[in-house]
């Protein structure tokens, strides 16, 4: 074969692939664009302040989403508290401190990957026994927020561990040669140069946080009064949207206008994020 033929077919191959990949995303963005103009479409004509700031009333099928988008916020907010210091912890020190490479370290990941394919169902069965009946919670915000907890704590501390391992090698060698510590190697190099995957995983974490519905049933409850304390019971805002759309008559409307909130919650969970992201690396770089 010829060189000019053999250019011509890389060329081939690297068109069909790029064309691929183009059309992959491009459907992508089509799938995204469609659920979301479904949503507005369907669900606009419900949203306006007072359905934001007004507490639910006839079950839902009129007032607003005050009290639900409080207590989702609550929920997301002790899932948090909980699983952020533990997860980034557990994957530092997993891709860190080589203890991924013992035995221990396997049994561990290995657990961790168990632990990310429970179903939800699950994790709600094992919050109503050990938070609410074992520890006397009941159904409430503590109960709901430390069983989230669990849940994306697998996500958060494989994807943090994964993006710190991505940082190369080199970039601690020559910080160590330079006579850092391990500890400032970590904060001002390793946790910067990792940031945009650890906010990925933080984020993935609050998706499936707001997302869960199955789990809450069991532990947060479905009171739709405003909460005074995490030991109350809440409603979140995703099992708010599956209430209105399977058990009340009439509430459709509500249910599309209250999943426009929460894609749109979702949204600026993500541009803030990436802005703490850059500003964060930003920071550490000077």
């Amino acid at each position: 074969m010829s060189a000019l033929q053999t250019r011509s077919t890389a060329w081939s191959t690297d068109t069909l692939v790029a064309g691929l990949l183009w059309t992959v995303a491009l459907g992508i963005i089509g799938l995204f664009g469609w659920i979301v103009g479904d949503l507005f479409v369907r669900g606009i004509a419900d949203l306006s302040v007072d359905f934001l700031t007004q507490p639910p009333q006839q079950g839902g099928r009129a007032g607003g989403i005050s009290t639900v988008l409080v207590g989702t916020i609550y929920l997301v907010s002790v899932a948090l508290a909980v699983a952020l210091p533990i997860g980034i912890g557990a994957a530092i020190v997993l891709a860190e401190g080589n203890k991924a490479e013992t035995p221990f370290g396997r049994v561990v990941r290995r657990s961790l990957d168990i632990l990310a394919g429970v179903p939800s169902i699950v994790f709600g069965l094992f919050g109503l026994a050990f938070f609410g009946q074992f520890l006397g919670w009941g159904w409430s915000i503590a109960s709901g927020g430390m069983t989230l907890a669990c849940m994306i704590l697998p996500v958060l501390v494989r994807s943090t561990e994964e993006s710190l391992r991505a940082v190369p090698l080199s970039l601690r060698q020559g910080a160590a040669a330079l006579g850092l510590s391990q500890g400032a190697v970590l904060w001002h190099l390793t946790l910067p140069a990792a940031t945009q995957g650890i906010m990925a995983g933080i984020v993935l974490s609050i998706g499936r946080a707001l997302a869960e519905t199955a789990a809450l049933l069991f532990t947060a409850g479905a009171a739709i009064r405003m909460p005074e304390s995490v030991f109350d019971s809440a409603r979140s805002l995703s099992y708010h949207i599956y209430l209105l759309a399977i058990e009340v008559p009439g509430g459709a409307g509500q249910a599309y206008a209250s999943a426009i909130v929460l894609v749109g919650l979702l949204g600026l969970i993500n541009v803030l994020a990436t802005g703490f992201a850059r500003q964060f690396q930003h920071k550490q770089h000077k």
